[in-house]
């Protein structure tokens, strides 16, 4: 990506990467809450990309790099079941998560929008 914009709009560009892919697993967990034998899957992001940003702050350079260089991971949970089919789908723990990274995505995009509003008011003077 050109970084004509700056960092801001690159994490929130990351970040939204990161939550399109959260609800997309969460989905596909909820697809199979009744498949049996199945195993949640997770989208783990936050804490590394959360260390790289830290461990850059203050250096616009280091924080793209760090930017450019977070990926995500999906993994497969290996939390216990009571169920009798193996399945360890939690239909009310993933509708929550699936709301949040709603939420989440909504509140990255207004970012967005403010940081190009404020590009396009400095743009015209």
């Amino acid at each position: 990506m050109n970084h004509i914009f700056g960092n801001g709009i690159l994490v929130s560009e990351k970040s939204l990467d990161f939550l399109w892919k959260k609800q997309s697993v969460t989905a596909g967990n909820l697809t199979n809450v009744d498949t049996p034998g199945y195993k949640a899957k997770y989208v783990t992001f936050e804490d590394m990309y959360r260390a790289k940003l830290k461990g850059a702050s203050g250096d616009k350079e280091r924080i793209r790099q760090a930017a450019d260089s977070a990926v995500w991971l999906v993994e497969e949970s290996d939390t216990e079941t009571a169920r009798m089919d193996g399945n360890n789908v939690v239909a009310d723990a993933e509708m929550t998560e699936l709301t949040r990274a709603a939420l989440q995505y909504q509140y990255a995009i207004q970012s967005v929008n403010g940081e190009i509003s404020r590009l396009s008011s400095a743009i015209k003077g």
